[in-house]
């Protein structure tokens, strides 16, 4: 495997991967087969009232800190555990993610996590917290343009980097995301640039 380009999810730079040779590849799943891009987008940005969101299972170390600095203390954090099982949870999940300025992306059991890509398909700005990871597509892809990313020591300090971050700013990250999103989206048949093209692109640079 040392003498091998290898791609994946978990691009950790502390669990053997190696810039200038590996390709990391976006953690993300076909929706639906008939209609891969179902439900994409979100609300504009000035219908975005949720400053920052989070649900999900409490993998790894990182996400019950989140929890205990953001659960249930300020009415524009949206921070949650896992949502219940079934649709409606699942539709809910959704329009908080269509609805919220910036999408909180914390580590779980690996540096990676899919909900990246969710806020990608979903307009919302996503915000890294993952020490060690290094974004997919981060060759050709400014990360800086359409995402924010906060060392794991900051989570205590989120609202007032988020905050500190001028709207025009914001705007310009949301637009990026808008972007690239084409860059993470699957097709039943390839489409320029999409997520297959991405991928083969990214490994043939590394040939």
């Amino acid at each position: 495997m040392e003498h091998c380009i290898k791609a994946l999810c978990n691009a950790d730079v502390t669990a053997g991967f190696k810039i200038g040779r590996d390709v990391s590849l976006p953690e993300t799943y076909v929706r639906s087969a008939r209609n891969p891009l179902r439900d994409l987008g979100g609300k504009p940005p000035s219908q975005r009232n949720i400053l920052a969101f989070y649900a999900g299972s409490m993998h790894g170390y990182l996400r019950p800190i989140l929890l205990k600095y953001w659960k249930d203390k300020d009415p524009s954090m949206k921070i949650f555990g896992p949502m219940p099982p079934g649709v409606a949870s699942k539709m809910n999940y959704i329009q908080h993610m269509k609805s919220s300025k910036y999408c909180i992306c914390p580590k779980g059991y690996e540096v990676n996590s899919p909900r990246v890509v969710e806020a990608i398909f979903y307009e919302c700005v996503p915000v890294i917290i993952s020490d060690n990871f290094v974004p997919p597509f981060f060759e050709v892809l400014n990360w800086g343009a359409f995402s924010v990313i906060l060392a794991e020591k900051d989570i205590s300090n989120l609202k007032e980097i988020l905050l500190s971050i001028p709207e025009k700013k914001y705007l310009e990250m949301q637009l990026g995301v808008k972007k690239v999103q084409r860059h993470f989206l699957w097709h039943a048949n390839p489409v320029k640039y999409d997520l297959f093209y991405m991928t083969l692109h990214s490994i043939w640079m590394k040939i």
